[in-house]
């Protein structure tokens, strides 16, 4: 019989700075030496957290919101950039897998990317939303389903998907035919009230079991002097309180710790791997339960690029940071190779899948 493997995972709920570019950057790192300190593997965080989710898009009309919007991408960290480069040196000098959320600069528009970071600090994955929700719109522009791959990790397989993206059964599909062990969910938290946390933990619990896999997700924290500072109008003031889930759930569909709803705070768990083959056992949705000669899902995983280059691959718009040379503009990705490393201090561009 193989020995039991247990990974020990932890959702952090944290409160992102909305006053100093690199402060939430710091609280990243200072959280990350926290969750190793208690024996973490794995540590998640909550959506778009580096610099900050843009609550002020869910409150204020478009008219009213240009000078946060502007704000918010002149802190927007770029990938690569010494954001990724702190948090990459971080999981290495801990040997922590790290899930991050951000919201990415490229060029002039912002994307709501999702980045994992091995234990040696390389940038496996760096995916981003497909569809921003509703006033989120305003702000993102959309990812492709290149990003759509389970990686290989030091703590297993891992996939991710933010937020209401757990609604959408083809995404969450395309990761649970990859084998994914462990997924990732990330959500923004302090939003809508107390039905968004429900919602989220129907939607995390359903995957579970769905998916025969753990699922850890974290979600962000808003103190009342930050609701404030975002609007002076007790009204809407409301709409940014609730909504806070972080959680463990276990394929079986249950919480492994009980979930943190209020304030800052790690929720951390031991995943024993031996549950995913006692639910695969009875219901495997890829495998002995799945009929693919009446139902099977087409990804379209070619990156989306607005200029293509038939004979030399998608042209890359300049931005902040040295100019791609020929062997970085490959037909597979406008970033670099396959495989890169980002660490502190490294030059290579990293790849999105």
């Amino acid at each position: 019989m193989l020995p039991h493997r247990i990974v020990r995972a932890a959702a952090v709920q944290l409160a992102p700075d909305l006053d100093r570019p690199a402060g939430t950057t710091e609280r990243v790192v200072e959280a990350l030496a926290q969750a190793a300190g208690k024996g973490a593997q794995l540590v998640v965080f909550p959506e778009t957290f580096v610099p900050y989710y843009p609550y002020f898009s869910f409150i204020k009309p478009p008219v009213a919101m240009g000078a946060d919007h502007l704000r918010l991408m002149a802190h927007a960290p770029r990938v690569p950039g010494p954001e990724v480069e702190a948090v990459a040196a971080a999981a290495r000098r801990h040997g922590l897998v790290v899930v991050l959320g951000i919201n990415e600069r490229d060029g002039g528009s912002l994307y709501n990317a999702q980045l994992v970071f091995d234990a040696d600090g390389r940038l496996l994955l760096h995916r981003r939303k497909i569809t921003p929700t509703y006033h989120e719109r305003m702000v993102w522009g959309q990812g492709d389903a290149a990003g759509l791959k389970v990686v290989d990790t030091a703590v297993g397989r891992v996939g991710a998907l933010a937020c209401w993206e757990h609604y959408n059964p083809l995404a969450r599909y395309a990761l649970m035919a990859q084998g994914e062990e462990i997924h990732v969910a990330q959500f923004p938290g302090s939003m809508v009230g107390p039905i968004f946390a429900d919602q989220m933990e129907v939607a995390i619990r359903h995957h579970a079991l769905e998916s025969g896999c753990f699922v850890v997700n974290a979600t962000g924290w808003l103190h009342e002097s930050q609701i404030a500072s975002i609007t002076p109008d007790p009204a809407l003031q409301k709409a940014l309180r609730g909504g806070c889930c972080s959680a463990i759930v276990s394929p079986e569909g249950v919480h492994l710790a009980p979930p943190l709803k209020e304030g800052e705070g790690l929720v951390i768990a031991d995943l024993d791997f031996a549950l995913i083959d006692k639910r695969k056992r009875m219901m495997d949705s890829v495998g002995h339960y799945a009929r693919p000669e009446l139902l099977s899902l087409a990804i379209n995983t070619r990156p989306a690029h607005p200029v293509v280059d038939l004979a030399g691959g998608p042209l890359r718009v300049p931005t902040a940071g040295p100019v791609p040379g020929p062997a970085e503009r490959t037909p597979a990705s406008p970033f670099a190779p396959a495989a890169p490393a980002v660490e502190a201090g490294a030059a290579a561009t990293p790849a999105r899948p």
